[in-house]
């Protein structure tokens, strides 16, 4: 970047906050250039300016709200689609884990811009992460996001459902590792491990539509079930399908 660009889009880049967010922080004048305020929407900055946040919007960020949800199969993780709920809707007292031990407890506020950092099908379960900090989504799925998801999967191959290991071809477990291509593109290098007979367990960098289920198919197997378990440095451990948590103060992902 060499060219002065909106003031916003660098704090993004930046990792500082999201757009929306470094908007509301400029109007508020809880951002600095160079040691000075800037409070004027659309301020444009060099690739080489120092910005930096005002202890009220730091204190505005760390109440924003991180959830992690087990998601059961019959939701999505967006807006409502074909009659079914989408996951949001069990953001609830009732379903927050008692095993929570992050010391907040739920409020209305939490919900307002809470919005799904990834997706899970509507027929896969476990860890599904919905957050107010654009930093976090940003993240997860920036374009240039490194994070690492991991999956178990249930397979079948043809009419064998037991034993699928020792039937399915070494051959093909090399081409779901690196090899395989979807919509035209190739995909990143993935981990695929046998973790059981009958189970693998993807460890993917990348999150196309569907992607286990059609890699799977790529290679004559069929998904009969499938858990995300790890964002990141983030497990699903615990909890129980159904219920949330929020993230702890000591957990990155």
């Amino acid at each position: 970047m060499t060219e002065p660009v909106r003031l916003s889009k660098r704090m993004a880049e930046l990792g500082l906050c999201s757009r929306r967010e470094a908007d509301e922080f400029i109007a508020r004048g809880w951002v600095k250039v160079n040691g000075v305020v800037v409070n004027v929407l659309g301020s444009k900055v060099g690739p080489d300016a120092e910005i930096t946040l005002d202890r009220q919007a730091q204190a505005s960020q760390q109440k924003l709200a991180t959830i992690l949800l087990n998601k059961p199969i019959g939701y999505v993780s967006g807006q409502a689609e074909d009659g079914y709920q989408p996951a949001i809707t069990l953001m609830q007292a009732a379903s927050q884990w008692i095993g929570d031990a992050s010391g907040r407890r739920f409020s209305p506020a939490m919900l307002r811009g809470l919005a799904p950092a990834g997706r899970l099908d509507i027929d896969s379960t476990g860890l599904l992460v919905l957050t107010q900090d654009g930093r976090i989504a940003r993240q997860l799925i920036g374009e240039d996001s490194d994070i690492e998801k991991e999956y178990l999967v249930r397979v079948s191959y043809g009419k064998i459902t037991a034993n699928v290991r020792d039937a399915f071809p070494a051959a093909q477990l090399a081409r779901l590792r690196h090899g395989l291509s979807l919509d035209g593109k190739p995909l990143k290098p993935a981990g695929v491990d046998w973790q059981n007979p009958e189970q693998l367990r993807f460890v993917l960098k990348e999150g196309k539509k569907r992607q286990i289920r059609r890699m799977c198919e790529l290679v004559g197997l069929k998904v009969t079930a499938l858990k995300r378990v790890r964002m990141g440095g983030v497990r699903l451990g615990d909890l129980p399908v159904g219920k949330w948590r929020f993230l702890g103060e000591n957990e990155r992902f």
